[in-house]
């Protein structure tokens, strides 16, 4: 399974950046989406995740500067990152949390190719 991730890219402190990502449309049901990051040299560690009841988690490091937000419909999760910080930067990761093709089928769960955001003046 392929996960379409864009918008990542090279900004300034300060600035904002949008991400997305899309997943099959032969994907049923989507229990959560969301964004994981690794910077060089680090785990990757999670960003943010929206669940398919709405609730959302961030983590501490950019809550109030990120905001997650998904289409169901279209399968497609976004991340708009505003106020950057240099420590932002990484290869950002879509993800998948257990997915399924049909009602009461398997789960799985996927990982998109990276994005690359870099954050310097």
């Amino acid at each position: 399974v392929q996960l379409q991730a864009s918008g990542g890219g090279s900004v300034q402190p300060g600035e904002s950046l949008s991400l997305s990502c899309i997943a099959p449309a032969t994907i049923f049901s989507i229990h959560s989406m969301g964004w994981y990051r690794q910077a060089p040299g680090k785990e990757r560690e999670m960003v943010a995740v929206v669940h398919d009841n709405s609730r959302t988690d961030y983590a501490d490091s950019v809550k109030g500067r990120f905001t997650i937000s998904r289409d169901a419909a279209k399968n497609t999760v976004y991340l708009q990152m505003s106020a950057l910080k240099p420590e932002d930067a990484a290869v950002y990761y879509c993800f998948v949390g257990r997915a399924q093709y049909y009602l009461g089928g398997p789960e799985y769960d996927f990982w998109g190719q990276g994005t690359l955001v870099t954050v310097s003046s």
